[in-house]
């Protein structure tokens, strides 16, 4: 490097994500390490409108661009202000996707070490409110003009750097310069020391915004790779950028399997329903089997859309799998159709079978009821799945109870089981649904060796 040169970089743009959006204004201060050597500025026409919000924050407006330079006409300056520099910014990654998404538009290949100075400033000057820059140049008395334009914000930038250096008394930034650390890749607001402890076992992890409450959840074989895994390469969708930038903690917890670590978090997404999670939302099931007592004193089956807080007699993510099953109750036990409803827009007709002329007494009717409804109930499973534990002095236990998702834990290795329902009080229960037992029968379809089933007597 150019005696280990730094290029002071902030920017202005039409929106939020390399990918969709554009530069507007750059500027690069080329620092020495003592001192300011070199500055440069200006405007970009992004060849787009510019929206009305990012107007109303940065000034910036497409009068003001209209005879600016286009990206690629200034493309090369930048690259050879760029090259052989450490790249710094504050939030880096932010400034970084966009100068390098740039750059490779215009046709050049280029990648620099990066600095940021949320990052620097965390570990130099620990335990501030808020490590912004604006805050940042209050608390530390660094004055800030023109703030939210690319020349300003660099200007701050680049005195809060030259303070970073000067107060860097256990060679923090040196540290954090090294090629072997991976700490550049770590979120800015997210504390080394929460990365740090993760451990390389299976398990679930969790992010946390800045009232530490929960964003996501997610599972891994190993669960510093998986995490690492979300910070590698350049944020260029708004998305992730947002995503990164609401990381402020880290915990875990360790699982014995892979297969638990995935029926925790599938648990706990049901329950936390973080922000940034959302492919099992649509694993939520839609329909239950619901019975009830008319005041006629007969007995009704019905499917219907669940409603939060109802307990239905079983629930089903697709209507047909819920018409099948009562359908199969009907024709098994002989209930007369006229007392069920099988959900808006479906007719007794799509069910093969001839109507009674008479009708059953209350008493013989809901005698088959009982018998369809204690049929359905035997005919769900009751089983355990046992494996290895988290360690060599346990072991691990899946609880499925008649068909649904009861719980699971972990038994001391050397706990004597003379009754394998014994194993049902020591796991910690949990909420079941469709998508959970979907995943539990294809895993014991899997390995059935791990398996201890429970003999169900039917009345």
């Amino acid at each position: 490097m150019k005696n280990q040169q730094y290029a002071i970089v902030d920017i202005e743009t039409t929106g939020g994500n390399a990918s969709h959006s554009r530069i507007t204004e750059i500027a690069i201060i080329i620092h020495d390490g003592e001192q300011i050597i070199d500055r440069y500025e200006t405007l970009i026409n992004p060849q787009k409108e510019i929206p009305a919000p990012i107007f109303a924050l940065t000034g910036i407006n497409n009068e003001m661009v209209k005879k600016a330079p286009i990206f690629e006409e200034v493309a090369e300056t930048i690259l050879n202000l760029l090259t052989d520099r450490i790249f710094v910014a504050h939030n880096v990654n932010f400034d970084y996707s966009f100068v390098r998404h740039e750059l490779a538009s215009s046709g050049f290949k280029w990648k620099a070490t990066k600095l940021c100075t949320v990052r620097a400033a965390r570990k130099i000057r620990p335990g501030l409110l808020s490590y912004s820059l604006g805050k940042l140049c209050r608390y530390l008395e660094i004055p800030l003009v023109n703030q939210h334009r690319a020349g300003g914000d660099a200007d701050a930038t680049a005195i809060l750097f030259s303070k970073l250096l000067e107060w860097d008394y256990d060679n923090e930034i040196d540290k954090m310069l090294k090629r072997a650390t991976k700490e550049q890749q770590l979120p800015p607001n997210l504390p080394k020391e929460d990365f740090e402890q993760l451990p390389e076992k299976p398990g679930v992890y969790y992010f946390y915004n800045q009232v530490k409450k929960v964003i996501y959840v997610g599972k891994a074989i190993n669960i510093k790779k998986r995490v690492a895994s979300h910070f590698s390469g350049n944020p260029t969708n708004a998305q992730r950028q947002h995503f990164l930038r609401d990381i402020h903690s880290i915990s875990f917890e360790v699982c014995a399997t892979e297969f638990m670590a995935l029926l925790l978090e599938g648990t706990e997404i049901k329950k936390l329903w973080p922000l940034y999670n959302r492919a099992l939302k649509k694993y939520e099931p839609k329909y239950g089997l619901f019975e009830y007592e008319a005041r006629n004193g007969y007995k009704y089956l019905a499917i219907k859309k669940l409603l939060q807080g109802q307990t239905p007699v079983e629930t089903y993510g697709k209507l047909y799998d819920a018409i099948k099953e009562l359908s199969h109750l009907v024709q098994q036990f002989q209930i007369d159709t006229r007392f069920c409803n099988f959900a808006q827009k479906t007719t007794t007709e799509t069910i093969q079978f001839t109507l009674e002329e008479t009708i059953a007494t209350a008493e013989e009717h809901n005698t088959r009821v009982n018998q369809a409804l204690a049929y359905l109930s035997a005919s769900k499973e009751t089983y355990a799945i046992i494996d290895h534990g988290r360690t060599n002095e346990e072991k691990s236990c899946i609880w499925v109870e008649k068909g649904h998702f009861f719980g699971m834990g972990y038994i001391p290795m050397d706990q004597t089981i003379t009754d394998v329902t014994e194993l049902k009080e020591q796991v910690t229960r949990y909420k079941s649904d469709p998508y959970l037992m979907k995943l539990i029968t294809q895993y014991v379809d899997k390995h059935p060796r791990k398996v201890q089933r429970i003999e169900a007597q039917v009345d």
